[in-house]
């Protein structure tokens, strides 16, 4: 079969690195007649001298190109625009039957990885972080965590942190209106609490001055009863004292009712005796009725008045009588004499009051019942 007369085979370095001679400064530019004839041969031709600077730079761009899409992982379509690449259809044998190169490429599994990976230009992770904001807002019970989504690549930084700074603004406005909504909440509560104190006060005050006015009142009317009652009495004290007369004018007293000594025959005084001078006239103490007028023993002379309620006033050691038994009398009119008959130390009225011609009370206390001054 005839093929192309191959060019002198001489070591292949890939990359100039020197693992073989330099070649001659000659160079075999493949052409649409050689690559024909190559192919109607049906074998593999293997380009040893193609040294020109485009072959060259063309493996390693292909090599390059691989190398970009395994890392395609890396960039992102917000960072990094695609870049397209064009390259002539030379029919360039396989990168990986290059010697010393198909063992720095990845297999066929590790390409379809990358494939799948590039799938996704854009790979996100999720980030979680906790600011102050976020601590202060979790005592308070408003936000408890921040979340979100950044780019792995490199590239999103400023995107993760605009978004950051957005949260961040987001939770201080949320802060600072959960700071005045309680700052609100607490100055009404105050200003309530202020207005209910003040309220309270004022109905206390309000309270207390309905009291003491009350009591005033009460006071004020009780006085005024009890100036009343004391004036209804003056008056009735007044008419009794128009109606009752003391039976002297002038007198000492020198026993008084119940007192004790070996001069009573009982032990002890029965009435109220009135000292005055022999012969002072005596007056009858109320209008009554003369009951009896004579000898009485140890009372001596003695005149029994009746008033109309039946009690009887007893005159006693008269020395002389001026009415009789029956005789009617009124206020004031002289009935006898001062006198010292009887069981007598000296010249005296002993007087005595018997209610309902009963047993004796004190005469003082019955005279200022009736008005009169003792």
């Amino acid at each position: 079969m005839a093929s192309n007369t191959p060019a002198p085979e001489a070591p292949f370095d890939a990359f100039g690195g020197g693992a073989a001679p330099s070649a001659p400064d000659t160079e075999w530019n493949p052409t649409e007649d050689s690559l024909r004839d190559r192919a109607r041969s049906g074998g593999r031709h293997r380009v040893v001298k193609q040294r020109s600077n485009f072959a060259r730079s063309s493996t390693v761009l292909g090599v390059g190109v691989i190398a970009a899409v395994g890392a395609g992982g890396l960039a992102t379509a917000q960072d990094k625009p695609p870049v397209a690449i064009s390259l002539p259809d030379l029919n360039l044998p396989d990168a990986h039957d290059l010697p010393g190169v198909g063992t720095l490429l990845p297999a066929q599994e590790e390409r379809e990885t990358v494939s799948a990976d590039r799938a996704n230009p854009n790979p996100l992770t999720s980030a979680t972080y906790t600011t102050e904001a976020d601590e202060r807002a979790s005592r308070s019970g408003q936000v408890t965590r921040t979340s979100l989504t950044t780019a792995e690549a490199p590239g999103a930084a400023d995107a993760g942190e605009a978004l950051r700074a957005r949260i961040l603004q987001q939770a201080e406005q949320q802060q600072a209106s959960a700071d005045a909504a309680e700052k609100a909440a607490a100055e009404k509560a105050a200003a309530e609490k202020a207005a209910a104190e003040a309220q309270a006060k004022a109905d206390a005050a309000e309270k207390a001055e309905a009291e003491a006015k009350a009591k005033a009142e009460t006071e004020a009317k009780a006085k005024a009863e009890a100036e009343a009652r004391a004036k209804a009495e003056a008056e009735r004290l007044a008419k009794l004292a128009a109606s009752y007369s003391m039976p002297l004018s002038s007198y000492s007293l020198t026993a008084t009712y119940m007192q004790s000594g070996s001069m009573w025959s009982s032990g002890y005084h029965t009435g109220l005796d009135f000292a005055a001078p022999t012969g002072t006239p005596l007056k009858a103490v109320h209008g009554a009725t003369v009951k009896s007028a004579g000898w009485s023993g140890s009372y001596g002379y003695r005149i029994v008045l009746e008033l109309e309620d039946g009690t009887e006033i007893w005159y006693c050691h008269l020395s002389s009588m001026t009415v009789s038994a029956g005789q009617t009398v009124g206020t004031g009119e002289t009935i006898g004499r001062v006198g010292a008959t009887g069981n007598v130390s000296g010249a005296h009225l002993h007087l005595e009051v018997h209610p309902g011609g009963g047993d004796g009370v004190d005469p003082a206390a019955w005279l200022r019942s009736k008005g009169l001054t003792v």
